[in-house]
């Protein structure tokens, strides 16, 4: 893999906000290569359906939303390769990406690693995502119309997206380890529908399985509830323990992380280190949605080709 060779532009992951970004720059002859440890396509790649993508009038399976992205950037020229990084360098007008233990020198770098849900790690939670299992109630809860529903979590974002799931579900059973740590604000919303009978909280309770009677989709969770155990029929669980960014690999590095483990940039989408770029899920402040990803992903690849004209400009 090491070589003489200087790319414009390494991008790191490829998900969506990548994939984007590749379009824009290869279609501007920016030399761009991605390299991805997972899935092409990252968590859309696994999301039954996209059903909140502007463009698709009945949504599209998220598969095929990251096989068209794909081919889109590849169409162009992008050249995406399998390894995972562990290290970037700066070497001031380059810099050096470490991938699979091979140094790889770019120009600029665009980090797109993307976040990955928090896992309960319970039987049935990874066999049946996407088949009743989702970590985001904004895209999946458009699903679950007049049914079922278990969240599980007792955080803020727990809270958020139970109260946004009474939108769609008949009922849903708030699953809480210990005890609600949500604002007051949205304690006080949670006891509204606490009263009217929409939400059933259930405090010091552990899951312990997810359920698919059929071995196809979800029929129903097993808890303990203060010591006692306990089956509830729910057609969906969704997940909210917390998000973690796919950042490890800068812990100690130059590049600066907020308290979460998130890349902090600035108005350009530019890092702490010059050159070096981050966008979609991975970057403080992201929305992390799909349509924004991919906005961020066109927003940074402009970016990088003033960043790189501007170097132009200097050495002439």
């Amino acid at each position: 893999m090491s070589d003489t060779t200087v790319r414009d532009v390494v991008m790191i992951g490829a998900g969506p906000s990548a994939l984007a970004a590749a379009v824009y720059t290869t279609r501007e002859d920016i030399d761009t290569v991605l390299y991805e440890k997972g899935v092409v396509g990252g968590m859309a790649a696994i999301t039954d359906k996209v059903d909140n993508y502007p463009g698709f009038a009945e949504g599209i399976e998220g598969l095929k939303l990251a096989e068209e992205l794909q081919k889109q950037a590849q169409r162009f020229g992008a050249n995406i390769e399998f390894g995972e990084v562990s290290e970037i360098r700066n070497n001031g007008d380059t810099k050096t990406v470490v991938v699979d233990g091979q140094d790889v020198e770019a120009k600029t770098v665009l980090i797109a690693t993307g976040s990955d849900y928090n896992k309960i790690n319970v039987p049935g939670e990874a066999e049946y995502y996407g088949r009743g299992v989702h970590y985001c109630a904004t895209c999946d809860g458009a699903f679950y119309r007049d049914k079922k529903l278990a969240v599980v979590g007792g955080g803020n974002s727990a809270v958020q997206e139970a109260l946004f799931l009474t939108r769609f579900a008949s009922h849903i059973d708030l699953l809480v380890r210990s005890e609600i740590k949500a604002s007051e604000v949205l304690q006080h919303e949670l006891q509204e529908f606490i009263d009217n009978g929409k939400i059933t909280v259930h405090l010091g309770t552990t899951t312990s399985e997810i359920v698919a009677g059929d071995g196809k989709k979800v029929s129903s969770v097993k808890i303990d509830e203060a010591g006692e155990p306990k089956e509830i029929e729910v057609d969906g669980v969704f997940v909210f323990v917390g998000l973690k960014p796919n950042t490890q690999f800068l812990q100690g590095s130059e590049i600066d992380l907020d308290t979460s483990g998130l890349i902090k940039t600035d108005n350009l989408l530019e890092t702490s280190m010059p050159g070096v770029f981050a966008s979609g899920d991975v970057r403080s402040g992201a929305t992390m949605q799909i349509a924004s990803a991919v906005g961020e992903g066109a927003s940074a690849a402009l970016s990088i080709r003033e960043y790189l004209n501007d170097m132009k400009r200097k050495k002439s």
